[in-house]
Protein backbone atom coordinates (compact mmCIF):
# COMPACT_ATOMS: atom_id res chain seq x y z
CA UNK A 1 0.00 0.00 0.00
CA UNK A 2 1.56 3.21 -1.03
CA UNK A 3 4.59 1.86 -1.95
CA UNK A 4 7.36 4.16 -3.51
CA UNK A 5 11.09 4.17 -3.47
CA UNK A 6 13.82 6.38 -4.09
CA UNK A 7 17.24 5.24 -5.75
CA UNK A 8 20.66 7.73 -5.64
CA UNK A 9 23.29 7.18 -8.69
CA UNK A 10 26.12 9.21 -8.72
CA UNK A 11 27.80 9.44 -12.01
CA UNK A 12 31.10 11.46 -11.85
CA UNK A 13 29.58 14.68 -11.34
CA UNK A 14 26.08 13.99 -11.70
CA UNK A 15 23.43 12.80 -9.36
CA UNK A 16 20.14 10.98 -10.60
CA UNK A 17 16.98 10.61 -8.20
CA UNK A 18 15.09 7.78 -9.14
CA UNK A 19 11.70 7.35 -8.11
CA UNK A 20 9.18 4.74 -8.25
CA UNK A 21 6.13 3.07 -7.86
CA UNK A 22 3.08 5.09 -5.88
CA UNK A 23 4.57 8.18 -4.55
CA UNK A 24 1.94 9.52 -1.77
CA UNK A 25 1.98 11.85 1.63
CA UNK A 26 3.26 8.88 3.66
CA UNK A 27 6.87 8.51 1.92
CA UNK A 28 7.61 12.12 1.99
CA UNK A 29 9.46 12.09 5.69
CA UNK A 30 11.17 8.96 4.45
CA UNK A 31 12.71 10.16 1.46
CA UNK A 32 13.34 13.58 3.45
CA UNK A 33 15.38 11.66 6.05
CA UNK A 34 17.12 9.74 3.15
CA UNK A 35 18.34 13.00 1.06
CA UNK A 36 19.31 14.86 4.55
CA UNK A 37 22.70 13.24 4.42
CA UNK A 38 23.76 12.99 1.34
CA UNK A 39 26.99 15.41 0.08
CA UNK A 40 26.11 17.34 -3.16
CA UNK A 41 28.70 19.96 -3.11
CA UNK A 42 30.84 17.88 -5.91
CA UNK A 43 27.60 17.41 -7.54
CA UNK A 44 26.71 19.91 -11.32
CA UNK A 45 23.93 18.19 -12.61
CA UNK A 46 21.15 16.38 -10.89
CA UNK A 47 18.40 14.68 -12.52
CA UNK A 48 15.30 13.80 -10.82
CA UNK A 49 13.33 10.84 -12.85
CA UNK A 50 9.95 10.17 -12.36
CA UNK A 51 9.81 8.22 -15.09
CA UNK A 52 9.04 5.03 -13.17
CA UNK A 53 6.61 6.61 -10.76
CA UNK A 54 2.62 5.78 -10.97
CA UNK A 55 1.23 7.58 -8.82
CA UNK A 56 1.85 11.11 -7.58
CA UNK A 57 -0.56 13.00 -4.91
CA UNK A 58 -0.20 16.82 -4.35
CA UNK A 59 1.15 16.53 -0.96
CA UNK A 60 4.03 14.82 -2.73
CA UNK A 61 4.09 17.04 -5.90
CA UNK A 62 5.19 19.80 -3.40
CA UNK A 63 7.65 17.99 -2.18
CA UNK A 64 8.70 17.22 -6.03
CA UNK A 65 9.17 21.18 -6.31
CA UNK A 66 10.82 22.13 -3.24
CA UNK A 67 13.21 19.20 -4.39
CA UNK A 68 13.52 21.30 -8.00
CA UNK A 69 13.50 24.74 -5.93
CA UNK A 70 16.35 23.44 -3.15
CA UNK A 71 18.87 21.89 -5.90
CA UNK A 72 17.90 24.53 -8.60
CA UNK A 73 22.02 25.95 -8.06
CA UNK A 74 22.96 22.38 -9.84
CA UNK A 75 21.45 22.51 -13.20
CA UNK A 76 18.26 20.38 -12.48
CA UNK A 77 16.77 18.36 -14.99
CA UNK A 78 13.07 16.91 -14.50
CA UNK A 79 12.29 13.77 -16.38
CA UNK A 80 8.48 12.73 -16.57
CA UNK A 81 6.65 11.47 -19.41
CA UNK A 82 3.64 10.51 -17.80
CA UNK A 83 1.19 13.40 -18.41
CA UNK A 84 -0.94 12.96 -15.12
CA UNK A 85 2.21 13.31 -12.80
CA UNK A 86 3.13 16.63 -15.59
CA UNK A 87 -0.35 17.99 -14.71
CA UNK A 88 -0.23 17.34 -11.30
CA UNK A 89 3.01 19.31 -10.39
CA UNK A 90 1.93 22.11 -12.73
CA UNK A 91 -0.90 22.43 -10.65
CA UNK A 92 0.63 22.08 -7.78
CA UNK A 93 3.50 24.67 -8.67
CA UNK A 94 0.56 27.45 -10.37
CA UNK A 95 -1.58 27.23 -6.99
CA UNK A 96 2.16 27.82 -5.12
CA UNK A 97 2.49 31.01 -7.01
CA UNK A 98 -1.14 32.33 -6.51
CA UNK A 99 -0.60 31.90 -2.84
CA UNK A 100 2.60 33.24 -1.98
CA UNK A 101 1.89 36.41 -0.66
CA UNK A 102 -0.93 36.29 2.60
CA UNK A 103 -2.69 39.27 2.44
CA UNK A 104 -2.80 40.90 5.81
CA UNK A 105 -6.53 41.56 7.23
CA UNK A 106 -7.17 45.22 7.50
CA UNK A 107 -7.34 46.59 10.81
CA UNK A 108 -10.79 47.55 11.67
CA UNK A 109 -11.70 51.17 12.02
CA UNK A 110 -13.41 52.16 15.84
CA UNK A 111 -16.92 52.68 13.97
CA UNK A 112 -16.38 49.42 12.11
CA UNK A 113 -16.03 47.44 15.62
CA UNK A 114 -18.47 49.24 17.13
CA UNK A 115 -21.24 48.56 14.59
CA UNK A 116 -19.84 44.68 14.16
CA UNK A 117 -20.63 44.55 18.36
CA UNK A 118 -23.74 46.02 18.03
CA UNK A 119 -25.19 43.85 15.61
CA UNK A 120 -23.84 40.91 17.50
CA UNK A 121 -25.20 41.63 21.05
CA UNK A 122 -28.50 42.49 18.89
CA UNK A 123 -28.37 39.17 16.77
CA UNK A 124 -27.49 37.57 20.53
CA UNK A 125 -30.55 39.40 21.81
CA UNK A 126 -32.85 38.41 19.56
CA UNK A 127 -31.51 34.25 20.30
CA UNK A 128 -32.20 34.99 23.63
CA UNK A 129 -36.00 36.23 23.09
CA UNK A 130 -36.49 33.04 20.88
CA UNK A 131 -35.32 30.54 23.82
CA UNK A 132 -37.62 32.51 26.38
CA UNK A 133 -40.46 32.44 23.88
CA UNK A 134 -39.84 28.44 23.46
CA UNK A 135 -39.49 27.79 26.66
CA UNK A 136 -42.90 29.93 27.78
CA UNK A 137 -44.36 28.16 25.03
CA UNK A 138 -43.18 24.62 26.68
CA UNK A 139 -43.94 25.74 30.08
CA UNK A 140 -47.59 26.40 29.35
CA UNK A 141 -47.97 22.97 27.81
CA UNK A 142 -46.03 21.06 30.33
CA UNK A 143 -48.24 22.23 33.06
CA UNK A 144 -51.60 21.63 30.85
CA UNK A 145 -51.50 18.43 33.01
CA UNK A 146 -49.78 16.88 35.99
CA UNK A 147 -48.95 13.98 34.14
CA UNK A 148 -46.46 15.96 32.06
CA UNK A 149 -44.43 16.76 35.20
CA UNK A 150 -41.41 15.20 35.37
CA UNK A 151 -41.47 14.27 39.76
CA UNK A 152 -37.97 12.58 39.18
CA UNK A 153 -35.89 15.35 37.51
CA UNK A 154 -36.90 18.06 39.56
CA UNK A 155 -36.25 15.96 42.61
CA UNK A 156 -32.99 15.21 41.13
CA UNK A 157 -32.00 18.76 40.14
CA UNK A 158 -33.56 20.14 43.67
CA UNK A 159 -30.76 17.50 45.49
CA UNK A 160 -28.18 18.75 43.01
CA UNK A 161 -29.23 22.72 43.57
CA UNK A 162 -30.12 22.66 46.87
CA UNK A 163 -29.40 19.84 48.94
CA UNK A 164 -25.64 20.08 48.03
CA UNK A 165 -25.61 23.55 47.85
CA UNK A 166 -26.58 23.99 51.66
CA UNK A 167 -23.02 23.95 52.91
CA UNK A 168 -21.88 26.57 51.25
CA UNK A 169 -24.61 28.74 51.89
CA UNK A 170 -24.50 28.60 55.10
CA UNK A 171 -20.98 29.43 55.46
CA UNK A 172 -21.24 32.48 53.40
CA UNK A 173 -23.87 33.52 54.28
CA UNK A 174 -23.21 33.01 58.20
CA UNK A 175 -19.24 34.81 56.90
CA UNK A 176 -21.21 37.80 56.06
CA UNK A 177 -23.43 37.81 58.59
CA UNK A 178 -19.92 38.20 61.35
CA UNK A 179 -18.77 40.69 58.54
CA UNK A 180 -20.70 43.23 58.72
CA UNK A 181 -21.79 42.94 61.91
CA UNK A 182 -17.96 43.11 62.90
CA UNK A 183 -17.54 46.00 60.77
CA UNK A 184 -20.73 48.08 61.90
CA UNK A 185 -20.14 47.43 65.82
CA UNK A 186 -17.06 49.59 65.61
CA UNK A 187 -18.95 52.39 64.13
CA UNK A 188 -21.83 51.77 66.77
CA UNK A 189 -20.11 51.45 69.93
CA UNK A 190 -18.06 54.86 69.20
CA UNK A 191 -21.54 56.80 69.41
CA UNK A 192 -22.80 54.16 72.13
CA UNK A 193 -25.50 52.89 69.45
CA UNK A 194 -25.02 49.55 70.50
CA UNK A 195 -28.31 48.16 70.14
CA UNK A 196 -29.04 49.50 67.04
CA UNK A 197 -26.84 46.76 65.60
CA UNK A 198 -29.87 44.67 65.60
CA UNK A 199 -31.88 46.96 62.91
CA UNK A 200 -29.02 47.64 60.82
CA UNK A 201 -28.44 43.84 60.52
CA UNK A 202 -31.93 42.26 60.28
CA UNK A 203 -32.85 44.98 57.56
CA UNK A 204 -30.18 44.50 55.74
CA UNK A 205 -29.79 40.83 55.62
CA UNK A 206 -33.50 40.05 55.44
CA UNK A 207 -34.24 42.47 52.15
CA UNK A 208 -30.50 42.61 50.24
CA UNK A 209 -27.90 40.71 51.31
CA UNK A 210 -28.36 37.18 52.09
CA UNK A 211 -30.74 36.69 49.01
CA UNK A 212 -27.63 38.80 46.83
CA UNK A 213 -25.53 36.82 48.54
CA UNK A 214 -27.00 33.54 47.59
CA UNK A 215 -27.78 34.26 43.67
CA UNK A 216 -24.50 35.02 43.60
CA UNK A 217 -23.29 31.46 45.17
CA UNK A 218 -25.88 29.68 43.31
CA UNK A 219 -24.66 31.40 39.66
CA UNK A 220 -20.91 30.32 40.55
CA UNK A 221 -22.30 27.09 41.47
CA UNK A 222 -25.54 25.65 39.84
CA UNK A 223 -25.70 27.98 36.73
CA UNK A 224 -22.40 27.14 35.23
CA UNK A 225 -22.99 23.17 35.90
CA UNK A 226 -26.15 24.16 33.88
CA UNK A 227 -23.83 25.21 31.19
CA UNK A 228 -21.72 22.89 31.34
CA UNK A 229 -23.80 19.94 31.06
CA UNK A 230 -25.98 20.44 28.26
CA UNK A 231 -22.85 22.05 26.67
CA UNK A 232 -21.21 18.59 26.69
CA UNK A 233 -24.21 16.97 25.89
CA UNK A 234 -24.88 19.00 22.79
CA UNK A 235 -21.26 18.10 21.37
CA UNK A 236 -21.50 14.73 21.87
CA UNK A 237 -24.76 14.63 20.28
CA UNK A 238 -26.84 13.74 22.62
CA UNK A 239 -29.33 16.50 22.38
CA UNK A 240 -29.86 15.68 18.60
CA UNK A 241 -30.11 12.05 19.60
CA UNK A 242 -33.37 12.95 21.67
CA UNK A 243 -34.62 14.94 19.03
CA UNK A 244 -34.66 12.04 16.86
CA UNK A 245 -36.11 9.47 19.19
CA UNK A 246 -38.92 12.33 19.98
CA UNK A 247 -38.01 13.73 23.39
CA UNK A 248 -38.08 17.50 23.56
CA UNK A 249 -34.97 18.58 25.37
CA UNK A 250 -37.08 21.69 26.91
CA UNK A 251 -39.17 19.19 28.56
CA UNK A 252 -36.87 16.48 29.75
CA UNK A 253 -33.79 18.71 30.45
CA UNK A 254 -34.30 22.85 30.55
CA UNK A 255 -37.74 22.90 32.65
CA UNK A 256 -36.99 20.18 35.51
CA UNK A 257 -33.64 22.72 36.18
CA UNK A 258 -35.78 25.85 36.12
CA UNK A 259 -38.65 24.73 38.36
CA UNK A 260 -36.14 23.22 40.71
CA UNK A 261 -34.13 25.86 40.91
CA UNK A 262 -37.13 28.15 41.47
CA UNK A 263 -38.62 26.33 44.64
CA UNK A 264 -34.97 25.52 45.98
CA UNK A 265 -33.82 29.55 45.89
CA UNK A 266 -36.69 30.85 48.76
CA UNK A 267 -35.24 28.14 50.88
CA UNK A 268 -31.86 28.88 50.28
CA UNK A 269 -32.66 32.44 51.10
CA UNK A 270 -34.38 31.63 53.93
CA UNK A 271 -31.31 29.69 55.47
CA UNK A 272 -28.97 32.21 54.50
CA UNK A 273 -31.11 34.80 56.45
CA UNK A 274 -30.87 32.76 60.05
CA UNK A 275 -27.08 31.79 59.11
CA UNK A 276 -26.33 35.65 58.69
CA UNK A 277 -28.48 36.73 61.61
CA UNK A 278 -26.44 34.11 64.01
CA UNK A 279 -23.41 35.19 62.70
CA UNK A 280 -24.23 39.00 63.15
CA UNK A 281 -25.71 37.51 66.89
CA UNK A 282 -22.05 36.02 68.32
CA UNK A 283 -20.67 39.11 66.98
CA UNK A 284 -23.07 41.49 69.29
CA UNK A 285 -22.20 39.57 71.88
CA UNK A 286 -19.06 39.37 72.24
CA UNK A 287 -18.30 42.82 70.77
CA UNK A 288 -21.00 44.65 72.28
CA UNK A 289 -22.51 42.70 75.04
CA UNK A 290 -26.18 41.88 73.87
CA UNK A 291 -27.30 38.39 74.65
CA UNK A 292 -29.18 36.49 72.30
CA UNK A 293 -32.08 37.03 74.22
CA UNK A 294 -32.32 40.76 73.49
CA UNK A 295 -30.85 40.58 70.11
CA UNK A 296 -33.59 38.61 69.44
CA UNK A 297 -36.15 40.45 71.25
CA UNK A 298 -34.89 43.41 69.54
CA UNK A 299 -35.21 41.76 66.00
CA UNK A 300 -38.48 40.97 66.65
CA UNK A 301 -39.53 44.40 67.76
CA UNK A 302 -38.14 46.55 64.88
CA UNK A 303 -37.60 44.81 61.99
CA UNK A 304 -40.70 44.04 60.06
CA UNK A 305 -41.83 41.07 58.66
CA UNK A 306 -42.24 42.28 55.36
CA UNK A 307 -38.35 42.59 54.96
CA UNK A 308 -38.18 39.31 55.38
CA UNK A 309 -40.81 38.72 52.47
CA UNK A 310 -39.24 40.39 50.15
CA UNK A 311 -36.37 38.48 50.49
CA UNK A 312 -38.02 35.52 49.95
CA UNK A 313 -39.89 37.45 47.02
CA UNK A 314 -36.81 37.97 44.85
CA UNK A 315 -35.61 33.99 45.31
CA UNK A 316 -37.85 32.90 42.47
CA UNK A 317 -36.97 35.21 40.07
CA UNK A 318 -33.04 35.26 40.79
CA UNK A 319 -33.27 31.46 40.44
CA UNK A 320 -35.39 32.13 36.87
CA UNK A 321 -32.35 34.27 35.58
CA UNK A 322 -29.22 31.85 36.67
CA UNK A 323 -31.49 28.61 35.30
CA UNK A 324 -32.49 30.38 31.75
CA UNK A 325 -29.05 32.14 31.15
CA UNK A 326 -27.06 28.94 32.49
CA UNK A 327 -29.36 27.22 30.10
CA UNK A 328 -29.75 29.72 27.14
CA UNK A 329 -25.36 29.78 27.05
CA UNK A 330 -25.71 25.28 26.95
CA UNK A 331 -27.23 25.68 24.07
CA UNK A 332 -25.29 28.04 22.37
CA UNK A 333 -22.00 26.15 22.82
CA UNK A 334 -20.35 24.91 19.29
CA UNK A 335 -18.81 22.23 18.47
CA UNK A 336 -15.38 22.25 20.84
CA UNK A 337 -14.28 22.19 24.44
CA UNK A 338 -13.42 25.83 23.78
CA UNK A 339 -16.50 26.92 23.98
CA UNK A 340 -17.88 25.03 26.92
CA UNK A 341 -15.48 27.65 28.46
CA UNK A 342 -15.84 30.04 27.23
CA UNK A 343 -19.96 29.73 27.45
CA UNK A 344 -19.61 28.93 31.16
CA UNK A 345 -17.97 32.44 32.15
CA UNK A 346 -20.38 34.31 29.96
CA UNK A 347 -23.17 32.28 31.94
CA UNK A 348 -21.58 33.26 35.58
CA UNK A 349 -21.08 37.03 34.65
CA UNK A 350 -24.06 37.49 32.98
CA UNK A 351 -26.67 35.99 35.42
CA UNK A 352 -24.34 37.99 38.00
CA UNK A 353 -24.97 40.98 36.02
CA UNK A 354 -28.72 40.03 35.54
CA UNK A 355 -28.92 39.57 38.92
CA UNK A 356 -27.76 42.45 40.14
CA UNK A 357 -29.81 44.46 37.68
CA UNK A 358 -33.27 42.59 39.08
CA UNK A 359 -32.28 43.73 42.57
CA UNK A 360 -31.73 47.38 41.90
CA UNK A 361 -35.59 47.55 39.87
CA UNK A 362 -36.70 45.55 43.08
CA UNK A 363 -35.35 48.26 45.23
CA UNK A 364 -36.27 51.11 43.37
CA UNK A 365 -39.85 49.38 42.53
CA UNK A 366 -40.69 49.05 46.54
CA UNK A 367 -38.66 51.98 47.61
CA UNK A 368 -41.24 54.02 44.95
CA UNK A 369 -44.61 51.89 46.31
CA UNK A 370 -43.25 52.51 50.31
CA UNK A 371 -42.99 48.93 51.33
Amino acid sequence: MNHSTLHLNYTDDKLSLEFSGEFSLYNISTFETQLKDIDISHVKNIEINLEQLTYLDTASSIFINALYTRYKNHNVTLLCSNKEIQETLELVKQERKKYTQIPHRKKRTFLETLGQNSYNNYRGFLAFMAFIGELFATKFHYLRSIKNIRYKEIAFELNESAIKALGIIMLTSFLIGVVVAYQSAYQLKIYGANIFIVDMLGISMFRELAPLITAIVIAGRSGSAFTAQIGAMKITQELDAMRTMGFDPYIFLVLPRIIALVIAMPILIFIADMMSIMGGMIVANINLAITPELFLDRLSEVVAAKHFFIGLLKGPFFAFLIATIGIYRGLMVKNDTQSIGLNTTKSVVESIFAVIVCDAVFSVLFTNLGI
